[in-house]
């Protein structure tokens, strides 16, 4: 469109140049607004473009700045107010929500923590070395600069990126489109329309994370809305939100700072364009992300959040070499700072939960017995006040410092529980109740597959031998008396012309097994095992053992007792009747239960 001479011919250029500029004024009807240059013919934006180069030269041959030069132009007023329409209408076409299978592809890094505890005493920036990733996969646009302001090599910034093995960018936008916009940027901000670029890109740009957000299930939640939520609530939203903060890290932010190094790396003047467009996408959803991590780190402290809070804290270490990589920038150190902070909020919290669980153990203060001999509260939440002695280098498995802590304080509580059991008068109880108690925590253990991991199945096999050694104890102790009385010694009299067997003795014998049955059944009826499980094993061995030793001696010594008279008060019970009794135990009935009798 230059002419040769720039003289007369350059007046006729510029003639030209506003013809074409005038002819797409949006201002002049809604028609003209809603047609599109860039949705058309190719070579139509070409001259487009063209005419606002043409007005721009004939501006920069002017005393004037370009800052104020559209406000002295009319015609490059409304060659902006075009170009702002037709880079709003581009970004609004390819603003669609990421899609979530394509963000969920997890990308761990090459040397990330393989336990809670690698980063849960570090401080919130330490450094961590990363694998190099290669050349990388910078996008290539062809022809696509064409239009001027050529996107060029890669910067430090890209290559820096790009070097984090865990950093997955996607396309968010096709290379054509990304050309189309870098050109309308590069003369919305030569003329002096930065300001209104990074509007209209930061607010398309932001709806479309925010879409991307509803897709991965991020919720926009105040930090109160998150503390009032109840815990099953948030274990559910906390896992979530792990996955998601990955995805939204490693692939969303990052990707979507690659987008406005692509259009807008390099224009303006030392303007650091590209980071301000990227700051105007993705601060409020960052902030907004990073809330809910801050949120359960200054909630209510109690122990079963221990491990959702761990799993929150190994995430964050995991993901901050990432987040300082994609908010390198000094205009990002706001989002930096607060990442940093919720780090070392979540550490504090698991630590305090920590400390706040020991000391419960070590100074729980209670010496009235549990009736029954259940579960005792410390177990269920963490004394004497005495530490036990243990020896760490039993331990074959290396362990991490939080497991060594967490087997610590269940040394210590076993030890207070092994005190507390003293306080019971009844020895076989003193027995159930540790059963109850170490059963339970090795329960707890199992259930937790973190729990399980930390503190290993070497310690756990420890435990689950003391809580059968334990319900051996409880046996020893609970029916030794009575399967004594089942024996044969003391029977037989010698000498005698009879059958050798004294009934006076045999009587006795009978009759003292009724009342030790019965008083056992009695009090341990209203003794509780709350494990169903572990009930019905406790029971089932109780009858191994009891049902054929009485079996067999009613079979031996029946005839003897039922040829004299009352027999019925003396042989009071079949083996169907102790075996049910049996099944009456650890039930926690608080009335008495009277033993059934089988009819006739």
């Amino acid at each position: 469109m230059e002419s040769e001479d720039g003289g007369a011919g350059g007046g006729a250029g510029l003639e030209t140049a506003e013809k074409i500029i005038r002819r797409w004024d949006s201002t002049v009807s809604q028609d003209d607004r809603e047609k599109m240059i860039f949705s058309g013919d190719r070579q139509e934006a070409d001259r487009y473009l063209q005419a606002v180069d043409e007005i721009q030269r004939s501006l920069h041959s002017t005393s004037f700045p370009s800052s104020s030069s559209g406000d002295r132009n009319p015609t490059l007023r409304i060659a902006m107010a075009r170009l702002e329409d037709e880079f709003r209408w581009i970004l609004l076409s390819h603003a669609s929500a990421v899609d979530p299978e394509s963000l969920l592809v997890d990308t761990p890094r090459s040397n990330s923590a393989s336990s809670h505890f690698d980063h849960f005493s570090a401080a919130a920036g330490e450094d961590e070395a990363e694998s190099d990733a290669g050349e990388g996969d910078s996008a290539s646009f062809g022809d696509g600069s064409s239009h001027g302001g050529g996107i060029g090599s890669s910067s430090s910034s890209r290559r820096s990126i790009k070097s984090a093995t865990s950093i997955r960018e996607i396309d968010l936008i096709p290379a054509d489109a990304i050309a189309d916009l870098r050109t309308i940027a590069e003369r919305m901000i030569s003329a002096g329309y930065l300001r209104e670029c990074i509007q209209v890109y930061g607010s398309v740009r932001k709806s479309a994370i925010d879409a991307s957000f509803k897709n991965l299930g991020i919720e926009k939640l105040s930090i109160g809305d998150i503390q009032r939520l109840e815990w099953e609530v948030l274990e559910n939203k906390i896992r979530r939100w792990i996955k998601a903060a990955k995805a939204c890290i490693r692939t969303l932010f990052a990707s979507e700072k690659r987008l406005s190094q692509q259009i807008f790396e390099g224009l303006g003047s030392g303007s650091g364009s590209d980071d301000a467009c990227f700051l105007e996408t993705v601060k409020g959803p960052a902030i907004q992300l990073f809330n809910f991590a801050e949120a359960i780190s200054i909630s209510r402290r109690s122990p079963e959040k221990l491990f959702k809070i761990l799993d929150l804290h190994d995430a964050l270490a995991d993901l901050f070499p990432d987040i300082e990589l994609v908010f390198e920038s000094k205009q990002a150190e706001s989002i930096r700072v607060q990442a940093a902070e919720v780090l070392s909020r979540l550490a504090e919290a698991a630590r305090g939960i920590l400390s706040e669980f020991e000391n419960a153990v070590l100074r729980e203060p209670s010496k009235v017995p549990i009736p029954g001999g259940t579960i005792h509260p410390l177990t269920r939440y963490p004394g004497d006040q005495s530490v036990p002695e243990f020896d760490f280098g039993e331990l074959e498995e290396e362990r991490t410092p939080l497991a060594l802590h967490l087997i610590w304080i269940i040394v210590i509580l076993e030890s207070n529980l092994q005190g507390k059991s003293q306080h019971y008068k009844d020895t076989s109880l003193a027995h159930l109740f540790m059963m109850n108690n170490v059963h339970y925590i090795v329960h707890k253990i199992k259930g937790s597959p973190e729990l399980r991991e930390m503190i290993g199945d070497e310690y756990l096999r420890k435990l689950t031998g003391k809580f059968r050694l334990a319900a051996t104890n409880y046996q020893r102790a609970a029916w030794v008396k009575v399967l004594h009385c089942l024996r044969d010694e003391g029977l037989h009299v010698s000498g005698s012309f009879s059958s050798g067997v004294s009934k006076s003795v045999l009587r006795e014998r009978f009759k003292s097994f009724n009342a030790m049955f019965e008083e056992v059944h009695r009090t341990q009826s209203t003794w509780l095992v709350p494990d169903t499980q572990l009930r019905e094993e406790l029971r089932i061995s109780i009858s191994e053992k009891l049902l054929p030793a009485y079996r067999s001696f009613l079979g031996r010594f029946r005839s003897h007792i039922e040829s004299g008279r009352h027999p019925e008060q003396y042989i009071k019970y079949s083996w169907e009747d102790l075996d049910a009794a049996v099944m009456d135990l650890f039930e926690g009935n608080s009335a008495t239960q009277q033993l059934r009798r089988k009819s006739g």
